[in-house]
């Protein structure tokens, strides 16, 4: 990665990157699998643990995406 370029507001090789791999993962059929574990995981003993974090990430989120599942915090 020592000779990857500033390739400025975005990184358009990384983002293809991510979707080809998001595409090839899909293709695999290991969707089904994966989402059994995350529903899994979800209602297991990590379950507590995976909500705090979701909940710390929508705290941070600035809502600038169409449903957004942000809080609004009372001043």
């Amino acid at each position: 990665m020592a000779n990857q370029k500033n390739e400025g507001e975005g990184n358009k090789t990384a983002a293809r990157h991510y979707n080809e791999d998001q595409h090839d993962f899909v293709k695999s059929g290991k969707v089904p699998g994966a989402a059994r574990e995350a529903k899994d995981a979800v209602k297991g003993a990590e379950g507590e643990e995976l909500r705090r974090a979701e909940e710390e990430g929508r705290s941070k989120s600035k809502g600038e995406n169409a449903g957004d599942y942000t809080k609004k915090k009372s001043s």
